[in-house]
């Protein structure tokens, strides 16, 4: 029987510690065998007691490497982490996460079988804590209202691999690194579809498990889900400018839908018949929150979660197109430094 390919797991994290203890204890569980994988930690210097969870680990596992993420952001831990890394497939994993026991022996499998370069598994949104609140922002993060038609979060009742645009927490060939190259450290955020866009550009295939399910946890507050969504979409403008493309229609319903606020309301203080698109859009986009919120909450016969819900999928909208917007805005006026904050 031949020998397993000896893959590397990196893990980029910041102030992960109440996650970090999880995350280590998941890989831990995995069947693939121990001595055919490597876990590198590339540590964001975290102050909240992060660093000392994985020392307490580190002379438990062998496979275990914790290196210095000096810049504090994830494009140069992931790369860091790759540049030092001896797999023949390298294996994205975040610490907000849970994997099933066979994660990793199963993606090696498909990769193998398929000849794809990239393949993930569904991500599964679970809420951030035991809150109404928490479990009503999964639910709109995991719905196609919230994030559209992202198939790693909406692909239902399908069991073979499927051809998709991105895929979360995916294992990548080493080659693909040396044909396109690695993260791009421009982007703070938003670099995972920025590299995936690039390698489907350079004829690369991405693959879908969707019986393979991820555990993962969603923001547990409306202040965090905000500032998640509005730094994921402030640097997509970007993200478009360095592909030469649009890529994927989806992401800019949000902002359209705030600019389909804010042009006509500017412009009804001289033309006082413009407030009447604002209205139009308004109206139409809170029947459609409140009949999906309602629907959502039927199906799962909970209604304390219809406030929330509705609140949640505003948050997301508003945040995503205030940020693509405000990202545009900066990309424009060749503002090349895009200034954000990275509290999680």
């Amino acid at each position: 029987m031949p020998e397993l390919p000896f893959i590397s797991v990196i893990v980029p994290c910041r102030n992960e510690k109440k996650y970090i203890n999880s995350l280590l204890n998941n890989i831990d569980w995995q069947d693939y065998p121990q001595n055919r994988l490597e876990v590198i930690i590339a540590d964001g210097m975290s102050d909240d007691g992060t660093r000392e969870v994985l020392s307490k680990f580190i002379s438990k596992y062998k496979y275990l490497t914790i290196i210095d993420n000096d810049k504090k952001i994830v494009p140069t831990a992931l790369n860091k982490a790759i540049k030092i890394s001896k797999g023949d497939y390298i294996v994205r994993l975040d610490a907000h996460s849970i994997y099933p026991s066979n994660y990793l022996s199963r993606i090696i499998e498909v990769i193998e079988e398929t000849g794809a370069d990239n393949v993930g598994g569904m991500g599964i949104t679970k809420p951030g804590n035991n809150s109404i609140k928490a479990e009503a922002i999964a639910l709109a993060m995991s719905c196609p209202f919230g994030v559209g038609n992202s198939s790693y979060r909406t692909t239902t009742n399908k069991k073979e691999p499927l051809e998709v645009d991105t895929v979360p927490f995916g294992c990548y060939r080493r080659s693909v690194f040396e044909k396109i190259g690695y993260f791009d450290e421009e982007l703070v955020r938003n670099q995972d579809n920025e590299f995936n866009e690039r390698l489907l550009k350079a004829g690369g295939k991405i693959l879908l498990i969707p019986d393979l399910k991820i555990d993962y946890f969603a923001r547990e507050n409306f202040i965090k889900l905000w500032k998640m969504n509005y730094h994921y979409a402030l640097f997509g403008p970007l993200v478009d400018k360095k592909l030469g493309e649009i890529p994927r229609i989806r992401k800019y319903i949000p902002s359209l839908f705030v600019l389909s606020l804010l042009i006509p309301s500017i412009l009804s203080l001289k033309i006082r018949k413009a407030r009447y698109i604002t209205y139009f859009s308004a109206l139409t986009y809170l029947i459609c929150n409140f009949y999906v919120s309602f629907k959502e909450c039927k199906k799962r016969k909970n209604f304390k979660l219809f406030h929330y819900l509705i609140w949640s999928f505003v948050t997301a909208h508003f945040s995503y197109g205030i940020g693509f917007i405000n990202g545009a805005i900066k990309l424009l006026s060749k503002n090349k430094t895009i200034v954000c904050n990275l509290s999680r």
